[in-house]
């Protein structure tokens, strides 16, 4: 399922400004007869928790109202296309609607997207992590089902939401989006259009997996941002991280700033936050009885906002006894600057007394992302104290800044790129990066063929982006999978390659490894959380058939050890089983009865 394979270079170009201005019907393509490109459909959930998005006027104010969104996006051109749906056949449910389809769209994708509603819908002030709780458990039971996900929120808390959903949710390969508005999408002039189609056109078209927040053509990391103005459309900042991706005329993404989990392990979401930890902000005058008072039990650990780069008075040992005692009692302090931009340190001796009494340093995090790190650190019953602060000292989803200040990301030497940069007259750094770019998915896919692990650590090293797409979508794991490469495939999961990322032709590599018999790396992907999309399990039923009339038992383990259902009936109503008895292949019957006994 998941998204689609990051393009070879790094703009869509006009489908955001294209779509905005958009009346007329989007072109149709037939499905049958001698159509040479069938549309791919991409599926996005978007899960409406409530805000001013979906507000309307009531006596006691602006409020949410359940039952309403779906109804009155349909009535809205630029995100729902009935007669485009009609055409193309796509068979909607109340709340699923269709995203017209842009002649300037990269790739020739149909977002089909789904409303689903939570109960009761809030004011985003009203949002606990109860509610967190909810929208996570709404992620994990869709997650095969979608391809992407947007969450509707209200601004006042979103912040934080992301934040939490960002540590919430481990070993994210799909594409999260909260956003929301500053004016409700009833309204004439409002942001709340604009806003949802960015998100559903970033969720449906690419594969970027973090939970991101999308406000006023921006998408941010988003555990990275904080609300900072309440009566503007720009309404979010990302003090310390520039955005992934700027929707202006282009959506401009930044891959190399992309957070990729590291690992091979599915998805799965924590829910066990601890809720006894909380914010404390130093003030001049701040009394000893103050920090004593906050610091009691239940307390469990707090976010200490500090002055400056981590420095709080070191001229008061009163306060810096009470917060002694609290960490000689457990209790967790995690030390963040106030300051919009910048980091903790332990330059100066205010600073170095908070070290020394077992503070742990939060870097350049916000407090919000910093509160939420601190409750799923906390809520790891199985860790022992010191992992726990060990943990939280660590960049767990590109939260915090782990490189030294003031280092700085550089394309480092390579002969081959460099006499091709010679050649094309190329000298400053930026031009550099785009040959590089331009390069990389051709060559990546080269060495992944060959199983040329070298030269993909050189082009990792480079900076180069492991899981961009050829002219075809075909990114380096799609084809390390066609071949079998499994060191390869192992590596190229491991440096954040998606498993969810389709070709062209809709084909994800866990696809490609089932065409190509590749058992081993079927395993791996699976175990990585990979498995396939709806548009790929459409005539599953015919394939499976056909397998089993031809002998084939080596392409029905694939499909079997895929994760797909063996007895489906193929366009005749027929079972492999049934079809398998009547040709008479005995090792094949014997496969698929010990898998239906």
């Amino acid at each position: 399922m998941a998204g689609l394979a990051e393009p070879t270079g790094s703009r869509v170009c006009g489908v955001l400004g294209k779509a905005l201005c958009c009346t007329e019907p989007a072109p149709v393509l037939e499905l049958g007869g001698g159509c040479s490109r069938a549309m791919a459909e991409v599926r996005v959930l978007v899960i409406n928790t409530g805000g001013t998005i979906g507000m309307v006027p009531q006596s006691e104010g602006l409020a949410p109202e359940a039952n309403k969104l779906a109804g009155a996006l349909k009535k809205i051109p630029i995100l729902h296309d009935s007669a485009y749906a009609a055409k193309m056949h796509i068979r909607l449910g109340t709340d699923t609607l269709v995203l017209p389809h842009s002649n300037q769209q990269s790739q020739n994708k149909t977002i089909i997207y789904t409303i689903l509603e939570l109960s009761p819908l809030l004011d985003s002030s009203n949002m606990t992590p109860a509610d967190w709780r909810k929208i996570a458990k709404q992620l994990e039971e869709n997650y095969e089902k979608y391809d992407g996900f947007v969450i509707l929120h209200g601004t006042d808390t979103m912040a934080y939401t992301a934040s939490a959903l960002s540590f919430m949710c481990e070993n994210l390969g799909k594409t999260i989006v909260l956003t929301g508005s500053q004016v409700p999408i009833y309204e004439l002039r409002n942001d709340g259009r604009a806003n949802l189609l960015g998100a559903l056109l970033i969720a449906g078209q690419f594969v970027i997996p973090e939970v991101c927040l999308y406000f006023h053509n921006k998408l941010y990391r988003g555990n990275r941002v904080t609300k900072v103005d309440a009566e503007s459309f720009n309404a979010f900042s990302s003090p310390n991280l520039p955005p992934l991706a700027n929707a202006e005329i282009d959506i401009t993404i930044n891959w190399e700033t992309v957070w990729r989990a590291s690992n091979t392990k599915k998805f799965e979401i924590h829910t066990n936050m601890n809720s006894n930890v909380g914010l404390l902000r130093i003030f001049p005058g701040i009394t000893a009885a103050a920090v004593k008072a906050f610091l009691q039990s239940p307390m469990e650990g707090i976010v200490l906002e500090t002055y400056g780069s981590g420095n709080a008075p070191n001229n008061r040992p009163d306060l810096l006894d009470e917060l002694k005692k609290a960490t000689d009692r457990d209790v967790v302090i995690l030390n963040c600057t106030q300051c919009l931009r910048g980091t903790v340190s332990s330059l100066y001796a205010t600073g170095k007394a908070l070290k020394d009494m077992g503070v742990v340093a939060g870097a350049d995090m916000t407090p919000e992302a910093a509160l939420a790190k601190l409750s799923y650190v906390l809520g790891k019953s199985e860790l022992t104290l010191d992992e726990k602060k060990k943990m939280l000292s660590e960049n767990l989803r590109g939260e915090m800044t782990s490189m030294p200040v003031g280092a700085k990301i550089t394309l480092k030497d390579s002969r081959f790129i460099q006499e091709i940069a010679r050649y094309l007259h190329v000298s400053c750094k930026e031009e550099l990066a785009a040959v590089r770019d331009a390069l990389t998915p051709s060559l990546a896919c080269a060495a992944a063929k060959t199983g040329d692990l070298d030269a993909l650590k050189a082009l990792q090293n480079m900076g180069g982006n492991l899981s961009s797409g050829d002219f075809d979508g075909r990114t380096p794991l799609h084809v390390a999978s066609c071949e079998g490469n499994l060191e390869v495939v192992e590596y190229l999961l491991k440096t954040g390659a998606t498993v969810y990322a389709k070709d062209r032709f809709g084909a994800t590599p866990l696809m490609n490894a089932i065409q190509f018999r590749q058992l081993d790396v079927i395993y791996l992907l699976r175990t990585t959380g990979a498995h396939l999309s709806n548009q790929e399990l459409m005539n599953a039923g015919t394939e499976l058939c056909s397998l089993a009339f031809n002998g084939d038992i080596d392409g029905l383990k694939a499909w079997h050890l895929a994760g797909v259902d063996l007895n489906q009936c193929g366009y005749d109503g027929e079972t492999p089983h049934n079809v398998v008895k009547a040709a008479g292949h005995v090792e094949v019957i014997e496969f698929l009865s010990q898998l239906m006994s």
